[in-house]
């Protein structure tokens, strides 16, 4: 209601109502944090899984011993053993609300139950890519993680919550992301393997104030500075995220930092089983009944392939 002077009549009032109040069938645009898992994780054994069961074995192939070969000598044959890993679907996630015929009637809003289902579904990718951010960091490698990181050099430091997390600046975030690399290749990661790295929004900003502005150093055409678009720095696809893990440090300041993660898509597998989306008359009372479910499992199945920058804004 417009504010009036006192002793002033308004139309606006409670009692006389002539002043309508009007409600927009526009919902108002709601913002969502981005999924990642979709791009750093395989899928290669999902379409085994969706069939039945609830587990599957994964085999590795057996390390051979070398020996050094002399004429004449007899050879020694080992018996070759390896260690499977397992994927389980042992995790689900649902959404369901109700619609009461009255109020369905009576609204008038059309769509919304459309673009509740949607907000549905964004939820629910949102809080399985929580869910698997918050844990796959700690089941990277050891050398691919904490001060001492390298499985050759062991002098790489990628920070470690029981210390003190590394302070990226704009002048320092390549050279450690460059390090980062070092470390995948370390533990022999193919040339040709894609490698990503997913970072939070501040070290987004970092990356896009550093060297990289320079467009002739991402060999794009325009530099991020002006079209926003990060893409790939040196042989990471970079990916944003505002749903990573985040501990304070133990020692120094006590900041907050963020376990970043860098990797390739064979470091981790995931399996969505089972998915839902259904809609049901209400059984206790008069309307619909809306619901979803997604059932599914992740794992590490190559903790070589996946690393930890444990990192602050410095």
């Amino acid at each position: 209601m417009f504010p009036t002077a006192a002793g002033i009549g308004n139309i606006a009032s409670t009692a006389m109502r002539y002043v309508p109040q009007l409600w927009s069938p526009k919902l108002l645009v709601k913002f969502y944090q981005t999924c990642v898992i979709g791009a750093i994780s395989n899928t290669d054994y999902e379409g085994q899984i969706k069939q039945q069961g609830d587990t599957v074995y994964i085999r590795s192939r057996p390390t051979m011993t070398i020996n050094t070969y002399v004429k004449g000598q007899g050879l020694t044959y080992e018996t070759l053993t390896s260690t499977a890993t397992s994927l389980a679907i042992d995790q689900g996630r649902s959404w369901s609300f109700v619609e009461n015929a009255v109020d369905a009637k009576q609204t008038d809003l059309k769509n919304h139950i459309s673009e509740w289902i949607d907000d549905g579904s964004k939820q629910l990718a949102i809080n399985i890519d929580t869910a698997v951010l918050g844990a796959i960091y700690a089941d990277a490698h050891a050398s691919n993680r904490g001060i001492t990181a390298g499985a050759i050099s062991g002098n790489i430091d990628l920070g470690v919550a029981s210390g003190a997390g590394v302070a990226l600046t704009a002048s320092t975030i390549l050279t450690k992301m460059v390090q980062c690399a070092q470390v995948l290749k370390e533990q022999n990661v193919p040339q040709q393997t894609p490698m990503w790295f997913v970072l939070p929004e501040w070290a987004i900003s970092l990356l896009a104030l550093s060297d990289i502005k320079n467009a002739s150093l991402t060999g794009d055409m325009v530099s991020p500075m002006r079209n926003g678009k990060i893409g790939q720095v040196y042989r990471f696809n970079v990916y944003s995220s505002n749903l990573l893990a985040t501990a304070a440090e133990t020692s120094g300041p006590a900041a907050t930092c963020t376990y970043a993660l860098f990797g390739t898509n064979d470091a981790l597998t995931f399996a969505s089983q089972l998915t839902e989306n259904e809609s049901l008359k209400n059984p206790t009372d008069f309307g619909m009944l809306y619901r979803g479910l997604q059932v599914f499992g992740y794992s590490v199945v190559k903790p070589e392939a996946l690393g930890v920058l444990f990192c602050k804004e410095g």
